[in-house]
């Protein structure tokens, strides 16, 4: 499966923060919609970064609440890791495992597209089990 069809079945929401948010502001987002990674964008509506959970508890637990009212720049990941829209599930699972990470923004010639999550990729890969395992079920009992 391909990360287009990922996108297509969950749709291309993103959601994005600014550089100069708050790592609270960031967090509360991060809290309300129930997503675990927010994609930077600069003035351009480039991606400046990724800011993710584990981001936020870092700098928390670096500087405790003083970190909070400072900009999401000073926590976020800047050297970003990109997914492109051709990539199969297997790609994308390998680079994630080996890099440690959970979220990958997805671009298409430069510009934001998308973004898929680990949690994504293994519903993906169970669902692409499932449907493997009916096809042999069919295929013995014909």
């Amino acid at each position: 499966m391909l990360v287009s069809q990922i996108l297509k079945q969950k749709g291309d929401m993103v959601f994005t923060a600014s550089p100069t948010d708050s790592v609270a502001a960031v967090a509360a987002l991060l809290q309300a919609r129930r997503v675990g990674a927010m994609v930077v964008l600069d003035q351009e509506r480039e991606v400046a970064g990724i800011v993710s959970e584990r981001d936020i508890v870092r700098i928390v637990a670096e500087r405790g609440a003083d970190g909070l009212p400072e900009p999401i720049a000073g926590c976020m990941t800047k050297d970003v890791v990109f997914a492109e829209p051709s990539e199969t599930v297997d790609e994308l699972l390998e680079r994630m495992t080996d890099r440690r990470i959970r979220h990958l923004p997805v671009c298409r010639e430069g510009r934001l597209i998308g973004i898929i999550s680990i949690g994504d990729l293994v519903k993906a890969k169970i669902a692409e089990s499932v449907a493997e395992a009916e096809n042999l079920k069919a295929y013995i009992s014909a």
